[in-house]
């Protein structure tokens, strides 16, 4: 079980995880060993999760979604396939917990009326100072 958050745990039966050859630089032992670890988890058939989470998280998720609603992740940071899974694990729990997290409404604030009078008392000051630094402009005939 995969602890997201509380009350929310994923069986790892849900899970896909598939082991494959990291890409990069690193000489012989990156084209012999599949350190590469690459997961897929599909929201729609998942059983632990509500219809309302599942929503939650197609649309939190969308660019990292496929269109049949499967997630995928991957992750060749180490040399090791268990490193890279364990990282991986960590990396799904934390996606699927922000996804998950519910945001608080913002309300609608208002600019205090004192607040707009400063700024516009302000820029008429700035209009006076600039006025005054102009030539006059008087016609000598």
């Amino acid at each position: 079980m995969i602890n997201i958050m509380e009350g929310t745990s994923i069986p790892e039966h849900e899970l896909q995880l598939k082991a494959s050859r990291s890409g990069g630089p690193g000489g012989q032992h990156v084209n012999k060993v599949n350190s590469r670890v690459t997961l897929q988890f599909s929201i729609p058939c998942s059983s632990s999760l509500s219809d309302e989470q599942k929503h939650r998280l197609v649309s939190r998720l969308r660019s990292r979604v496929t269109h049949d609603g499967v997630l995928t992740l991957h992750c060749q940071l180490h040399r090791s396939q268990l490193a890279n899974r364990r990282e991986l694990l960590k990396r799904f729990a934390t996606i699927l917990a922000q996804a998950l997290e519910k945001r608080a409404v913002r309300k609608k604030t208002r600019i205090p009326r004192g607040v707009s009078q400063h700024r516009l008392e302000e820029k008429r000051q700035r209009g006076f100072v600039k006025h005054g630094r102009q030539k006059s402009r008087r016609f000598e005939e």
